[in-house]
Formats: C-alpha cells, structure tokens, sequence
C-alpha cells in the first residue's frame, strides 16, 4: 500500500500496557505489523508516550527503553515552527487539541496519510491526514488489519 500511516500515543501506551487485555492485544499486533508497513512515528507520540507511561505504570528507564525500540522501530520526525502555527490555526478552529494538531500537521508534512488514534474522532481530517480508531468491535479494525499486511 502507498499510504503512510503514524501512531498517536494511546496506541503505544496501550502496547505496553496490560491493564485492558482487549486493547493492549490490539495494540501490539498493530506495534509488531509496523514492521512490514510504511509508517513514521513523531516526536509529539513518543514524549507523549513516555510522560503517559512512567506517570500511570512505568519507571522512567523502563519508558526510555520503550522509546529507543520505537525508535528502531519505524523513522522518527520532529515538528517545527510550521507545525506549531498550523495547530494554533486547528485550535482556534476548534477542530483539535493542540498537541494533537502538531502531531498531525508534522505527520500531513511528511506525507502521512492515516493517524491511528483512539482519543481523536474516527474520521476526523487535519488536511490529508484521516483520523482512524483501531479498536474495532472484534479486535484490529479490519481496514487497518488491510494496511499492515504485506
């Protein structure tokens, strides 16, 4: 498949969180499918990820650790002034949080064209980028299973 896909952080921090079987199974199917997927993870996720982790159910070298296997995982993108203002513009819009907007305005940047998140609308669109929840009624949302298969 030719798109790109990114992750929000509720999806990494359910793939290391036991607390909800259902999602953390999800969630680390989806995690080990990325192998073989073209996808990119931003910098916003895994701060996101790490401040979420060590708050609820990890140490804090537990998360770093977590966070250079996502790393190695998938490429890494940042997000800069640009990215900064486009989210200011979604915010007064009230289409987003903020930090979601710089997420998916750095993702849309790098020509991402999916965002698997939980927390945000299934179907909500910052630009080219389409929101999708992965958790479907029987486990990895069908479409998305579609995605990662080679």
């Amino acid at each position: 498949m030719d798109e790109l896909l990114t992750l929000d952080a509720n999806i990494l921090v359910y793939s290391q969180d036991e607390r909800d079987l259902r999602k953390h199974r999800i969630a680390s199917e989806l995690i080990a499918g990325l192998r073989t997927s073209n996808a990119l993870l931003t910098t916003i996720t895994l701060g996101e990820f790490y401040t979420v982790s060590v708050r609820k159910f990890m140490t804090a070298v537990q998360a770093r650790m977590h966070v250079e296997d996502f790393m190695t995982l998938v490429p890494v993108i940042g997000y800069g002034p640009i990215h900064i203002l486009r989210a200011a513009v979604e915010v007064e819009a009230g289409r987003f949080s903020f930090w979601d907007a710089v997420m998916l305005a750095c993702a849309e940047d790098a020509g991402c064209t999916i965002c698997l998140s939980e927390d945000m609308a299934d179907g909500a669109r910052l630009g080219n980028v389409v929101v999708r929840n992965p958790f479907g009624p029987r486990g990895l949302n069908e479409e998305i299973r579609a995605f990662l298969e080679p």
